[in-house]
């Protein structure tokens, strides 16, 4: 399902300030870009920052928790996507310094899919 008209304002509110957001359609969730880098995706009322395994022990440290979905042959849990922090929701300044991090590894993954 798309993420709340509401839920999306207020959360590209908090992440304004590095580039125009644009808005993307990701297995049920909304994806979000800056140029063509996804670094966050919502799926229901939970932001998922786009992480790597430098950034991961960062993410661990504020209780963020991993992406992860039923199969038919368990859970799939994918870590390149943690959880915005609780406290980042309501506070503009720690959001940015989240996006900011997350930037890094989706413009590596934006590079790479650029590459013929």
């Amino acid at each position: 399902m798309a993420a709340d008209p509401e839920f999306l304002a207020h959360i590209t509110d908090l992440f304004s300030g590095h580039g125009p957001i644009r808005t993307g359609r990701l297995f049920g969730g909304t994806s979000l870009y800056i140029d063509d880098a996804m670094f966050a995706v919502i799926f229901g009322d939970t932001v998922f920052m786009k992480s790597d395994k430098a950034l991961r022990p960062r993410f661990d440290e504020a209780g963020s928790v991993p992406f992860s979905y039923e199969t038919k042959t368990g859970e799939r849990v994918i870590p390149g996507l943690m959880s915005l922090p609780d406290s980042a929701l309501d506070d503009p300044d720690e959001a940015r310094e989240w996006m900011a991090l997350s930037m890094v590894p989706a413009q590596k993954a934006a590079a790479k899919r650029r590459k013929p």
